[in-house]
């Protein structure tokens, strides 16, 4: 109980505690469609596709700030989704192997040019590396602010082209009958998920961020069959998770923020998937229980 109450004292858990909560929140709705698409793979992609970005920002500018790194993974993230798409309409390659491809290739050149920006001991170059796993511990107000924003204008694209971007997740080939510029759009909502995807670098860090953008959804999508209902729930399990995270990990001593974060989403998607009234496997076992029972009888 101790613990809630220095959630409202303490500057630094209140301030990690938010970040969490608007991280959750943004990369839980973003992730919905991500499910919807199949695309699951999108988020892990991206994000291990942003590391060049970061240090990329760093190299050209000498600055650490996050908003300069942010714009930095936000390029390179969205770079890797265009050529992502581009090998899919050009190719015979599957898009799951258009995303591995992607995700390992960037991924390699991000810890090639890490190493060098390392060993050339640059100034200012310490902490980088905490871009693999995250550092939450290192968020102040600013930064909570900037996921704030971005975040909020993200909703708000999502929320102007609401009836677009449903339709393409649920039915492309009927988007592009109706005349929706169907690539364009795939491309715009690719984009929301990028952004979604590097404003939470700094604290899961890569490595976990896809899972910020899955999990929820997928969580989610056991207790519903509604876009909107699905939607409201994977906000709230992302935001759950985050404050949940942020209080666990400030409990014990050397327990890090994101990977803690991550495994309370985890829990939340396991419990859905075994309780969920419609899907849920616990559930299931009990029907077809009954099943069985009145055929036997």
């Amino acid at each position: 109980m101790e613990v809630f109450f220095t959630l409202f004292s303490d500057y630094t858990l209140r301030t990690i505690a938010m970040g969490a909560a608007t991280l959750g929140l943004i990369s839980g709705i973003l992730g919905c469609f991500a499910v919807l698409r199949r695309q699951a793979l999108l988020g892990d992609a991206m994000s291990h596709a942003a590391l060049p970005g970061v240090v990329l920002a760093f190299l050209l500018t000498g600055s650490r700030a996050p908003l300069v790194l942010v714009l930095g993974a936000a390029i390179a993230g969205w770079l890797g989704a265009l050529i992502v798409l581009t090998i899919v309409r050009l190719s015979r390659i599957k898009e799951d192997s258009a995303f591995g491809l992607v995700l390992s290739v960037f991924f390699a050149i991000g810890m090639v040019l890490l190493t060098i920006v390392q060993r050339s001991g640059a100034g200012g170059q310490a902490g980088l590396d905490t871009y693999l796993f995250g550092q939450a511990a290192s968020l102040v107000l600013s930064d909570v602010i900037t996921i704030a924003v971005l975040g909020a204008l993200v909703l708000l694209v999502l929320a102007a082209f609401w009836k677009e971007f449903k339709l393409l997740s649920f039915d492309p080939d009927y988007a592009a009958s109706l005349g929706f510029p169907v690539r364009l759009l795939d491309i715009g909502l690719t984009s929301l998920i990028v952004v979604a995807i590097v404003i939470g670098l700094q604290l899961v860090g890569v490595v976990l961020m896809s899972a910020m953008l899955v999990a929820p959804a997928a969580a989610a999508r056991q207790w519903t069959n509604r876009l909107g209902t699905m939607v409201l729930l994977a906000g709230g399990f992302g935001a759950l998770a985050g404050v949940a995270g942020a209080l666990i990990s400030a409990t014990g001593r050397g327990l890090s923020t994101g990977p803690v974060i991550v495994v309370c989403i985890s829990v939340i998607t396991f419990f859905s998937l075994l309780f969920a009234p419609a899907r849920g496997l616990i559930w299931a076992w009990i029907r077809q229980w009954r099943n069985r029972r009145q055929f036997a009888g």
